[in-house]
């Protein structure tokens, strides 16, 4: 019995004990019963799925018991812990605050931004820059944007908050007006409104008046709509939020930096029978049809149209009459070329203009010195190239001593 292992009882049944020693008969057959011995020697194994659901329960039922009696049991971070850190990384979130986020989502009405918040960041499309747009996307407002946004009010239903890059913009562009004003600078304007005072032009995205005694020509405010204007400040008020600009300051300094000789770059406006219509700055000036080119042009529209970008040089500047003669006949490398090649013309243009400008100058020389020829009090004279300078002597500046010099008669 010595050598008897429990292990040697597994599966041995045990048939159920009774009374009379001649057993009956049954219909049903008899259910086999293990062997007590075999449940007492621990032979009853668990499945593998058993023993891991078993000890699942065991572990739920210890994290329960934790969590119940001692929840802060081993952690280090303490709800204080907690607090301070989102006061650390917490950020004001007042009206007027500025704020750093990342767009993360877009819709028809504007974008979604994370900003690190405890609540949500909307960002409307009408906030979303300083001109008129239908979508965020014409703004360059995409997902993954980094940018800095300002808090312009809270929505009480959900406790959003609601972000605006208008409201910057204009900052900027208020800044950027009084540096202009500050250099005294000509600025293009988009004329989009008018009343019976003047017109509203844009630049740099506010809305400027324009009076009708600052506008050079005598157009109605209907004929100016949709064009642009070369334009000065007069006044940039941010705080009264008044932006009033000059066409007539900004044509006169135009006018005045139309020099004789110069180049210029315009847009053929209209054509005539008699020449083109080009505008150059805001200021009309005609080509006619004589300065065009050496060659004969007896169709205008032949070698131009309306629309078409040019380079032309000065020829004369009325400033009363406010009439400009234009050339592009003088810029021609060899006769003709406005006609078969405009394109050397504009490139060799500067070159042509500069050669055109010595010549004048030249000429100008020389009806200068045949004026001063006979006028020696004038202190000037002229070299055998042909330029004036202050007149020179040869004698010494002691003078000539006389006394030695016999009479030329006896």
């Amino acid at each position: 019995m010595a050598s008897f292992a429990p292990h040697q009882l597994a599966g041995i049944r045990c048939p159920p004990i009774s009374s009379s020693p001649i057993l009956k008969p049954s219909s049903t057959p008899a259910r086999p019963s293990f062997c007590p011995a075999a449940v007492i020697m621990g032979t009853y194994a668990l499945t593998p799925d058993q023993k891991e659901r078993q000890q699942l329960k065991e572990m739920f039922e210890e994290a329960r018991e934790r969590c119940l009696n001692a929840p802060m049991e081993g952690v280090s971070f303490t709800v204080e812990d907690f607090n301070e850190a989102l006061e650390k990384y917490d950020f004001n979130s007042e009206i007027g605050s500025k704020v750093k986020g990342t767009v993360f989502m877009t819709d028809l009405n504007g974008a979604l931004v994370d900003i690190a918040a405890k609540s949500s960041a909307y960002l409307p499309v009408q906030e979303a820059c300083i001109y008129k747009i239908k979508h965020v996307s014409e703004a360059g407002i995409y997902p993954g944007l980094v940018e800095e946004f300002v808090i312009i009010d809270e929505n009480m239903s959900d406790d959003s908050l609601i972000l605006s890059l208008r409201s910057i913009q204009y900052d900027l562009a208020w800044e950027r007006c009084r540096q202009l004003q500050a250099e005294d600078v000509i600025v293009k304007g988009k004329v989009v409104d008018g009343n019976k005072g003047g017109v509203v032009a844009i630049v740099e995205g506010l809305r400027g008046f324009v009076p009708f005694s600052q506008i050079s020509s005598k157009s109605a405010a209907e004929e100016l709509i949709d064009k642009e204007l070369p334009l000065k400040f007069v006044e940039v008020d941010e705080e009264q939020s008044r932006l009033v600009l000059s066409n007539r300051k900004a044509m006169a300094d135009s006018q005045a930096q139309l020099g004789i000789g110069s180049v210029v770059v315009g847009t053929v406006q209209s054509l005539k029978p008699y020449g083109a219509f080009i505008d150059i700055g805001g200021i009309n000036g005609l080509l006619h049809v004589s300065q065009i080119s050496h060659d004969r042009v007896s169709d205008i529209s032949t070698v131009l149209q309306p629309g078409d970008s040019l380079k032309v040089m000065i020829l004369s500047h009325d400033r009363e009459r406010g009439r400009v003669s234009l050339s592009t006949k003088k810029l021609e490398p060899t006769p003709g070329d406005m006609i078969r090649n405009p394109t050397l013309v504009y490139e060799k243009a500067d070159e042509m203009a500069q050669i055109f400008r010595q010549r004048i100058a030249q000429a100008e020389a020389m009806a200068r010195a045949d004026m001063l020829r006979f006028q020696p009090e004038s202190g000037l004279s002229l070299s055998s190239e042909g330029v004036l300078s202050p007149f020179a002597s040869d004698l010494p500046e002691e003078g000539l001593d006389l006394t030695d010099i016999p009479p030329a008669e006896d």
